[in-house]
């Protein structure tokens, strides 16, 4: 018992001279640091002039009316699609000739019918798609040359176009048929899963720009706190054992470190929660199979260093965001040893990883602020896709030519919507 306390008083110093040098060292360096490279640049790149995007007129049955029934969409963490629409219709990257368009642009609301807990139901998403593109493919001829490989969806779900909630489930569907050849914008990332097409911009979730602005703190304001975390870590009512639930990485955290000092982990969600965030080191980010989690976000925006505990994930703008200079990653089975693992880092490269999360342009792109603002979400999207750019002249369909299967899929999914 003596030589566990011996070495864990030496864990805590060493965390505490970590907190010290850094909150002195933040006094000496440059606040920010540029990214290097190519990344850098990719980060930087301006969008327009470099393509150009026709968006769809559909009935505003599949997007307008859908939020009107419910005003909490705006704010939800998978609002990028209604963001996104908004941001089109006003860019100048937006063009209203569509025999001059690059890409194509079909704006349907899948993540809007949300039940009273504010959780998206996505069981009518899939008929929902179908219609609209059954619809454009019916009265405009740009969806039959290629079925959808110049068209671009923003499908922000937890398994993207799978359209499930569950993984088992949403695998046994698999994306959505009529979308298989387009180019899906989504949340969901992660590597060598049947939800997640080659080719798709992964993006962060949506996180209200305007609400963590009105809670900045002065930026030399010490960071006193190692690491940090809010949220659950069970989902209780479908998986109190916490075998599934962000694949388990939550539930290890809490059994592992609740009642460590150097970690400030709780359910609670305080109302300094935005500002304890600006005070800590450290930002767990067990994400399990997506990144969807606003934690990720918040986290970047308030310059704490993200700690990404989720095997195989493919992060947002992950051409454009240096995950690994700015980040710490944890595999699942090393959860139990967190606090070794953070103890044992540099001082000098936790600095570093400060300056980089302190330069703007990373804040910026993590965001979908309103109005849009350079360097954003909505131009890291635009960014994506210009650079996939010229289409390769095999997308395009000999006339009659038909590659999809229209009838595949789940029953429920023909059904009219």
């Amino acid at each position: 018992m003596e030589i566990r306390n011996w070495i864990f008083a030496l864990i805590l110093c060493h965390a505490a001279l970590v907190l010290t040098s850094c909150a002195v060292e933040l006094a000496r360096s440059p606040p920010t640091e540029r990214i290097s490279g190519s990344a850098g640049d990719v980060l930087e790149d301006d969008p327009v002039g470099r393509l150009k995007v026709f968006v769809y007129e559909l009935p505003s049955k599949y997007n307008k009316k859908i939020l009107q029934k419910d005003q909490r969409c705006l704010n939800h963490m998978f609002a990028a699609e209604i963001y996104m629409h908004r941001f089109l219709l006003s860019s100048p990257v937006r063009t209203l000739n569509p025999a001059e368009a690059d890409w194509f642009y079909t704006p349907v609301y899948t993540t809007c019918d949300l039940t009273p807990n504010g959780l998206p139901l996505p069981f009518k998403s899939p008929r929902m798609m179908r219609s609209a593109i059954q619809l454009i493919s019916s009265n405009w001829p740009y969806w039959n040359r290629t079925e959808g490989a110049d068209h671009f969806f923003v499908v922000p779900h937890d398994f993207g176009a799978c359209f499930h909630y569950q993984e088992e489930k949403a695998i046994e569907r698999g994306i959505l048929t009529m979308l298989r050849r387009a180019t899906l914008v989504q949340t969901f990332g992660q590597r060598n899963h049947v939800c997640l097409k080659e080719g798709s911009i992964t993006v962060p979730p949506y996180a209200p720009p305007q609400k963590m602005q009105s809670h900045l703190i002065p930026e030399r304001t010490p960071r006193a706190i190692f690491v940090y975390f809010r949220g659950l870590f069970y989902d209780v009512g479908n998986d109190p054992e916490g075998g599934y639930y962000a694949r388990g990485a939550r539930a290890a955290v809490w059994e592992n470190f609740k009642d460590n000092p150097l970690f400030d982990i709780s359910t609670e969600h305080p109302t300094t929660y935005y500002e304890d965030m600006q005070r800590a080191v450290f930002c767990l980010c067990p994400l399990g199979w997506a990144p969807w989690s606003p934690r990720l976000v918040e986290a970047v925006v308030f310059g704490c260093i993200p700690v990404i505990i989720a095997d195989d994930i493919v992060l947002p703008f992950a051409d454009a965001i240096p995950w690994e200079e700015i980040g710490v990653f944890v595999d699942e089975k090393d959860v139990p040893n967190l606090d070794t693992i953070l103890t044992s880092i540099p001082p000098e490269i936790i600095l570093r990883k400060q300056r980089l999360l302190a330069n703007p342009s990373m804040k910026q792109a993590m965001l979908f602020p309103q109005p849009a603002q350079p360097g954003d979400a909505f131009h890291q999207v635009l960014n994506g896709l210009a650079r996939k750019l010229p289409h390769d002249k095999s997308i395009y369909l000999a006339p009659g030519e038909k590659v999809l299967n229209w009838t595949a899929g789940p029953l429920g999914d023909l059904k009219p919507w």
